[in-house]
């Protein structure tokens, strides 16, 4: 079989695409990526701009997968590789307006005022509690509840929830959107008991934890990831490549795109989607109308983000964290802050700080009814007061992501299955992208190596007799 024969053309060239069609092109296949936006990194998007440097989508990425240093090292990253400074494990949450640093070990966990002792005690029948059934119609909230307690929920997982995904604790259902924690109930019968025998797994698997493994980006930021898997690529990426539509041929796929408002016609043995579910729907639905529902369904908030810099003498707060979640009791304006430069270096001048703000998301997309220059007022002052800061900022910029991070909300997996359903009445159409298998940055490059085994699979099975090597 001559693998350059087989026509692969990759939908997207965010982390997910770009990283999948890297491992393809590796294995001698004819790939081609068509990218909508003038640039690639989708999510991963960072600006320089005088003496600062900014990541406006992920600010960084968790070391949970070995594929992320050996892809980073294929590419010519690997001395670009950046860990996060060890102050940044101390995270902070907003309680009664002031900070409190999330206990990471029992002797802190018995000494910290962010929970009661009443909600200490409470997580001592954890072990006791049994299972729930069916996490994939349950909320994060409602398994978090009933086995940690309500003080819990609201003053460690539902800012958490809104720290990652940007969501509503109330909506996200446990076994999609958190499917691990959910299976430390399924398969050990608690959560304290999967981690501790979870960890042996792992171990077996060489795969970190989230809360172990270590917090990464890169000398020039986050883009610089997709930006350099692209250089690799140059040749057989396409940007400004808007997909208008796919239709079956005998032997496979013809799919319309127009670059730079010219009509172009392409045709591949294989598609692999992984720009949004959205975006996919329209794409998608001269094929299979029926699945056009299922893709709109999933719901991306609006996300915004304010990058702020003080000068270091005018902030009366200690920065030795990784920043600060707010819990919805606290009523604030925006979800969180990130302590930019703290957490890596070369963020912004010496004698400056960075921050990046987090408002809005599925908790209140309703902000960004308000005039924006209001909103960022009322939030630089709410911020203001909880860092100890005198004066106004000295640098700000702002990024809206209008549809930022899809929900795996209750009923997700349903969802779920119609796309699985999609892929076997559309043989050599396969899904990918943040919408399935996880949204972080380590998923993503995980997944990319199960869309290559994947892909591989179909591969062997349908073209193994078509070509015959020369």
């Amino acid at each position: 079989m001559n693998k350059s024969n087989i026509k692969i053309i990759v939908f997207g060239a965010g982390i997910s695409g770009l990283s999948t069609a890297f491992w393809l092109n590796k294995k001698g296949y004819s790939v081609t990526v068509l990218e909508s936006k003038r640039r690639v990194g989708g999510a991963m998007e960072t600006e320089k701009a005088n003496d600062y440097l900014i990541d406006y989508g992920s600010n960084s990425g968790l070391l949970t997968t070995p594929l992320i240093s050996q892809l980073a090292e294929e590419v010519g990253l690997k001395e670009e590789l950046i860990f996060a400074d060890e102050s940044a494990e101390k995270r902070y949450i907003l309680k009664n307006s002031q900070l409190h640093a999330l206990p990471t070990a029992p002797k802190a966990f018995l000494k910290t005022k962010l929970f009661s002792g009443k909600a200490k005690l409470r997580l001592l029948k954890e072990p006791f509690i049994s299972r729930s059934g069916d996490g994939y119609f349950q909320s994060i909230a409602e398994f978090v509840e009933r086995r940690l307690g309500k003080e819990f929920l609201e003053y460690a997982i539902d800012p958490f929830v809104s720290g990652v995904f940007a969501g509503d604790p109330y909506k996200l259902s446990v076994g999609s959107a958190f499917p691990k924690l959910y299976r430390l109930e399924e398969k050990y019968g608690g959560i304290f008991k999967g981690v501790i025998f979870g960890a042996r797994e792992r171990k077996k698997r060489n795969e970190e934890s989230k809360q172990s493994a270590k917090m990464f980006s890169f000398k020039n930021g986050m883009q610089s990831f997709p930006q350099a898997i692209y250089e690799k690529l140059k040749d057989k990426v396409k940007l400004n490549a808007i997909v208008e539509e796919v239709t079956k041929t005998e032997t496979g796929y013809n799919v319309v795109y127009s670059e730079q408002d010219v009509r172009q016609e392409i045709e591949g043995d294989i598609i692999l989607s992984t720009v949004p579910s959205y975006e996919a729907a329209n794409i998608f639905n001269k094929i299979d109308h029926s699945t056009q529902s299922s893709f709109n369904e999933i719901y991306y908030p609006p996300v915004l983000n304010l990058y702020l810099s003080f000068k270091k003498e005018n902030i009366g707060k200690e920065l030795d964290g990784f920043g600060f979640l707010i819990p919805s009791k606290e009523k604030r304006t925006f979800l969180g802050a990130i302590w930019s430069s703290t957490i890596f270096p070369g963020r912004c001048g010496d004698n400056y700080a960075s921050f990046t703000i987090f408002i809005g998301g599925a908790r209140n997309p309703h902000l960004f009814e308000m005039d924006k220059n209001d909103l960022i007022n009322k939030v630089v002052s709410e911020f203001n007061q909880v860092m100890n800061v005198k004066g106004e900022p000295e640098f700000v910029k702002t990024k809206l992501w209008e549809k930022a991070i899809p929900q795996y909300n209750l009923g997700y997996v349903t969802l779920e299955n119609k796309f699985k359903d999609f892929e076997k009445n559309n043989p050599g159409i396969f899904l990918s992208g943040n919408f399935i298998g996880g949204i972080s940055v380590g998923d993503c490059v995980k997944n990319s190596e199960v869309n290559l085994n994947r892909i591989n699979k179909y591969i062997e099975e349908k073209f193994i007799n078509k070509f015959s090597v020369k």
